[in-house]
């Protein structure tokens, strides 16, 4: 079930109404319905892989049960192992079997040697890589003991397959969602009106920024090899777009729904095409999966604790297998060495941690400075995007040196311009708004509270419209293929 479907647009409010007027009084009867609906939810996409969910969450839900009993440190190794083994196990084979198998055969054929096997059509499930994250991390902070176990199944089972962010995030810690599945819930209209801005302005991201980007982007990748090196920049600049707005989209929408139903997750994007380096870009980005990287690997193996050479070492690590994570393909690893490479200076020059704070505070413009910083910021990460775009290793070379061409200075052409002016106005307004809202958990989270109703719904409005009248082509959600 999509966030922008008609389906989705029916579900939330029934699901609203059966928690909060029917069942408001039943805390347990509350979590039940949320694994219902998470079920339901998920298994609208396809009801087979629910029992990938159902294996996860018996397994750390057991190992969790088991630890808290077991003082032999040996014994609580072991069992954490199994919890490893179980859940990585399950997102290896669908998500890498046949990424390594054909890199198997390939590094053979190198050296004269050829292996016949056959690659299987595996199916990747939707959201498998946030929802392993999210159990693991469970299992991991009870083994550190800085988590009690549960031992409510119901309470564990929603934690596990929330439907809000089951599919594509933000990946919670158990430390913050979980404990909210204990405690009773009082429908709030200020969290619940806020819920409902967040979400509007998620849609508007999605499908009026992203999609149409996508409609340019997909166009200029696809057909590369046929535009001038001005044309595949604007389609880089179309794709680092159509990310942004498909997946803080989401989150939007995501961090929203549960504030429908009492539940605070943590946020996701924190405006980071406004950062200033790239290491206040990765604390910006994807908040959730850079800080379960942060914790649960660059911290155990040794973090900045060493010399040079091992912050090196975990610093490329973490990013190598970063990018693994969102993908099957060598153009990830890739865009991982490459965010690793712009992080390294920062990070042995101790200048790692310089913008902490938000640009411009109190200002309604940057210093030319800041300016300038935030420009080669994002022109360092629409750089490296080419590569999580990209089909493959040769695509992105290709694209590049299609680049670095006289054809740069150019004016870009390619079919349907007109419509992409339109969509680049639409992204000069929807930047604007952002940048006026960047110190806030969402663009326009404090926009219009204190006009006149008529104005503020007014602005509602208009958004609203926006989506419908200036809507791209129906897209996917990017990260649901990881």
């Amino acid at each position: 079930m999509l966030f922008n479907s008609v389906d989705f647009a029916l579900f939330v409010p029934v699901i609203f109404i059966l928690y909060w007027f029917i069942l408001k009084n039943n805390l347990q009867s509350q979590n039940f319905l949320i694994v219902v609906a998470s079920y339901l939810f998920y298994g609208w996409w396809d009801w087979r892989f629910l029992s990938l969910i159902l294996i996860s969450t018996i397994v750390d839900y057991s190992i969790g049960r088991a630890l808290e009993t077991e003082n032999n440190q040996r014994n609580r190794k072991l069992l954490l192992f199994i919890s490893l083994s179980i859940n990585l196990g399950i997102l290896g084979f669908f998500k890498y079997y046949n990424f390594f198998l054909d890199n198997f055969i390939s590094a053979f054929s190198f050296f004269g040697t050829q292996i016949k096997a056959d690659s299987l059509n595996i199916i990747l499930p939707v959201g498998i890589s946030f929802y392993t994250f999210q159990t693991l991390s469970y299992s991991i902070d009870v083994y550190k003991r800085k988590l009690k176990p549960t031992n409510d199944f119901i309470a564990f089972s929603a934690f596990v397959s929330f439907f809000p962010q089951l599919v594509a995030g933000p990946i919670e810690r158990a430390t913050n969602l979980l404990p909210q599945f204990y405690t009773k819930r009082v429908f709030e209209y200020s969290k619940a009106a806020d819920g409902m801005r967040q979400i509007l302005w998620g849609l508007f991201k999605k499908i009026v920024i992203a999609d149409n980007c996508a409609e340019f982007a997909n166009l200029i990748f696809n057909n590369s090899a046929g535009y001038s090196g001005s044309t595949l920049i604007l389609g880089a600049l179309f794709f680092t777009f159509q990310i942004y707005g498909d997946f803080s989209g989401y989150s939007d929408i995501a961090i929203g729904t549960s504030r429908l139903l009492g539940f605070n997750l943590k946020q996701n994007f924190n405006f980071p095409y406004f950062s200033r380096d790239i290491a206040e870009f990765w604390r910006r980005w994807h908040i959730s999966l850079s800080t379960w990287f942060r914790d649960y690997l660059y911290i155990p193996l040794g973090g900045s604790k060493g010399g040079n050479i091992m912050k090196i070492r975990n610093t490329f690590i973490i990013f190598i297998v970063s990018g693994f994570w969102h993908g099957a393909n060598w153009t990830f690893i890739v865009w991982g060495f490459l965010n690793a490479l712009y992080f390294i200076p920062l990070l042995i020059t101790n200048n790692n941690r310089n913008n902490l704070d938000t640009v411009a505070s109190g200002k309604l413009l940057p210093s030319i400075k800041e300016l300038s910083y935030i420009l080669i910021t994002f022109s360092l990460t629409v750089f490296a995007w080419i590569f999580f775009r990209a089909d493959n290793i040769s695509h992105a070379l290709n694209y590049i040196n299609g680049i670095i061409s006289l054809s740069l200075f150019t004016i870009p052409k390619f079919v349907g311009m007109g419509k992409a002016l339109k969509t680049i106005i639409l992204v000069v307004i929807f930047t604007l708004v952002e940048w006026q809202g960047r110190d806030k958990q969402y663009a326009i989270e404090k926009l219009g509270l204190n006009w006149n109703r008529t104005l503020r719904y007014s602005m509602y409005l208009i958004i609203l419209s926006a989506i419908f009248w200036f809507g791209g082509e129906d897209q996917q959600f990017i990260y649901f293929q990881f």
